[in-house]
């Protein structure tokens, strides 16, 4: 199932992210996919606003891996930044496997670089630049879950 999304504004594509974060559970693969200013870093930070994140949500991309925490359940949302990964033997040495089955949803910017260690069924967002404020939002949902996802946002 695929679903498209016009984003006008950063405002625009944060809400979206809240919308998404609202209705996310422990173990859903979010893999965001687009070029740099594409919009992922925004998403990410609406998700972790609607998921009810307790720390600011950030780029990742010189650790790798930010764990936001939500007080109310101690879950932990996971962002990966799979930017300077290359294929499942780098994503198994950072723990995507441990992470996957933890205690909180995962989401991954630029997904393209590890997927074949990436579950067949995931939500992928592949965000595409029109111009200076316009985003193109695709979301491709892969399994029944996905579907589910994707159906409460439409």
């Amino acid at each position: 199932m695929k679903v498209e999304f016009t984003s006008r504004s950063v405002e625009d594509t944060t809400r979206l992210g809240i919308r998404l974060g609202e209705v996310l559970r422990a173990g859903d693969i979010i893999c965001l996919s687009g070029d740099l200013g594409a919009g992922k870093t925004t998403l990410t930070k609406g998700i972790g606003q609607g998921w009810g994140a307790e720390e600011n949500v950030t780029s990742p991309t010189f650790v790798l891996i930010h764990e936001h925490h939500r007080p109310q359940d101690e879950q932990i949302l996971y962002h990966i930044d799979c930017y300077r990964l290359s294929g499942s033997g780098d994503a198994w040495g950072i723990g995507l496997e441990e992470l996957m089955q933890g205690s909180g949803p995962v989401i991954l910017e630029w997904p393209e670089n590890i997927e074949d260690a990436l579950p067949a069924e995931r939500l992928w967002v592949a965000l595409t630049l029109v111009d200076d404020h316009e985003r193109h939002i695709m979301m491709e949902a892969n399994g029944a879950r996905y579907v589910e996802l994707v159906g409460l946002l439409s």
